[in-house]
C-alpha cells in the first residue's frame, strides 16, 4: 500500500498548487523508496527514462532559442521584411504557406515548421504586417488563420507521406480486418484529400482578403 503514496502526493501536490514537476519528481521518488529501492537505482530509473524518451524533451531545448530571438527581435524583423513586399496581402502569402507546409509534410518533413516553430515568432507577425491590422481583434484573426493554416498543411499533408503513423495505423487496421492493402495506395488516395483541404482553406484566406478589401474603402 505504500507504493501508493505517490499517488496520493500527486493529488496533495496540485491541490496545492506546487510546481507540477517538483510534484512528480518527489512522488516518483516516495513511491521508488517506498518500492524498497535505493535511492540511486531511482535515480537510475529516472535517467533510463529520460535516455529512452529524449526526442520527447527536444522541444525545451528549441524554445529558449526561439525566445531569445525574439527578445532580439526577431519578430519585428519579420514584419518589416513583408511590410516592404507591395501586393503582398495576408490571404496570399498564408495560401503560399499552406503549399509550403503541406508539401513539406508530404515529403515526410513535419517538424520543420510548426506553432513553436513558425508560426509565433515568423507566419504570424508576417501576416499581420501583410494585413496591415489596426486593432486587437483583427490581430487575433490573423493569427488563429496563421495558426490554422499550419495545422491544415500538416494534417493533411502529412499522409501522402507512406512512412507516417497515420498511414501504418490504418495499414494495421485494415489487415486486422482481413483487407490488405499497400501503404503506397493509401497515401496515394490521401492526396485527393490533401488537394480539396488546399482549395477549401485557400477559399478561406480569400475570403480574408476580401474582407479586409471592402474595410478599407
Amino acid at each position: 500500500m505504500l507504493v501508493l503514496s505517490g499517488v496520493a502526493i500527486i493529488a496533495l501536490g496540485f491541490l496545492l498548487r506546487f510546481n507540477p514537476l517538483l510534484v512528480i519528481v518527489v512522488a516518483a521518488l516516495v513511491t521508488g523508496l517506498a518500492a524498497g529501492l535505493d535511492p540511486l537505482a531511482v535515480l537510475a530509473r529516472f535517467g533510463h527514462a529520460f535516455n529512452e524518451t529524449r526526442y520527447v524533451t527536444a522541444i525545451y531545448m528549441v524554445l529558449p532559442v526561439i525566445g531569445l530571438l525574439e527578445r532580439a527581435g526577431l519578430q519585428a524583423r519579420a514584419r518589416s521584411l513583408v511590410a516592404g513586399l507591395k501586393g503582398l496581402t495576408a490571404g496570399r502569402f498564408l495560401t503560399g504557406y499552406l503549399l509550403f507546409r503541406q508539401l513539406s509534410a508530404a515529403l515526410g518533413l513535419t517538424a520543420i515548421a510548426g506553432p513553436a516553430q513558425t508560426v509565433r515568432p515568423l507566419v504570424a507577425p508576417m501576416a499581420e504586417a501583410a494585413a496591415d491590422v489596426q486593432d486587437r481583434g483583427d490581430a487575433e484573426r490573423v493569427r488563429a488563420l496563421a495558426a490554422a493554416t499550419d495545422n491544415v498543411g500538416l494534417f493533411f499533408g502529412e499522409d501522402i507521406f507512406i512512412a507516417i503513423g497515420s498511414i501504418l495505423l490504418m495499414k494495421g487496421v485494415l489487415d486486422g480486418y482481413g483487407i490488405h492493402i499497400e501503404p503506397f495506395h493509401l497515401s496515394v488516395w490521401a492526396i485527393p484529400t490533401a488537394i480539396a483541404a488546399f482549395l477549401i482553406h485557400g477559399f478561406r484566406l480569400w475570403r480574408l482578403d476580401r474582407r479586409r478589401a471592402r474595410a478599407a474603402r
